[in-house]
């Protein structure tokens, strides 16, 4: 925390955004340069139109949307090698929220800046990360690439012409279980290269995998760890 030259490299944008209360934008924006040494004004002016905020604005005075803006504002400025984003895009409207991804993609390819996202929304991180954590209880209990999380968890439908076997269910890790007249559903634990030939072995007449969402993972993977979480799902 105290080491100033990896701070030089940080720049974090909290939920809960702080501005001094009488500054304006420019302002605040002379407070950043002074704090960081890479902060760039050629940046700062070719980020204004694409926020379309006067810098002449009192920060302090704007809507929470527009807060989140300048905070982006500032810290994209800033050049930083890391960005730390808790809950980025909340409170800002559809189109700032494809800017703002946007302009966080263009620091990654452009730079390889290295982002750390904390936020809920885990529809929205599916479509930006590529690497993902989930904390439970202050523990970290799942930590990988955002393939291979998806990729131990399967969601399948499947028909078997008298219901699904006993013998087959008692080789599958089930974390949920569902059925619409003959289909059945199920939530498995395993890859698809084993689980797929394990149950064509009992000649399904359908046998789909489905595709599974961020928030499923999520889900299933708490329902696994915590027995109230679990019967919530169920």
């Amino acid at each position: 925390y105290e080491n100033v030259e990896v701070k030089k490299q940080i720049a974090y944008i909290s939920d809960d955004l702080f501005f001094f209360h009488s500054y304006t934008i420019r302002q605040m924006a002379k407070f950043y340069a002074k704090a960081h040494p890479r902060f760039d004004w050629k940046r700062f002016r070719e980020l204004q139109p694409v926020f379309g905020i006067e810098p002449k604005r009192r920060a302090s005075r704007l809507s929470k949307g527009m807060q989140k803006q300048v905070a982006f504002w500032l810290a994209l400025s800033c050049h930083p090698e890391v960005l730390i984003l808790d809950e980025p895009v909340d409170g800002l409207d559809p189109i700032m929220r494809k800017k703002v991804w946007e302009l966080i993609l263009a620091e990654v390819a452009d730079r390889q800046v290295t982002v750390l996202i904390s936020s809920h929304n885990l529809r929205e991180l599916e479509d930006v990360c590529d690497h993902v954590g989930i904390l439970h209880k202050g523990r970290l209990v799942l930590e990988k690439g955002l393939d291979d999380a998806k990729g131990n968890i399967q969601k399948i439908q499947v028909a078997f012409p008298n219901g699904c076997p006993e013998e087959l269910l008692g080789q599958l890790d089930i974390l949920h279980q569902d059925s619409l007249g003959s289909l059945e559903f199920f939530i498995l634990r395993g890859q698809k290269e084993e689980l797929e030939p394990l149950i064509q072995n009992y000649h399904p007449l359908l046998c789909d995998f489905l595709p599974l969402s961020l928030e499923e993972v999520f889900i299933y993977e708490l329902g696994g760890i915590d027995h109230e979480i679990k019967e919530s799902i169920l």
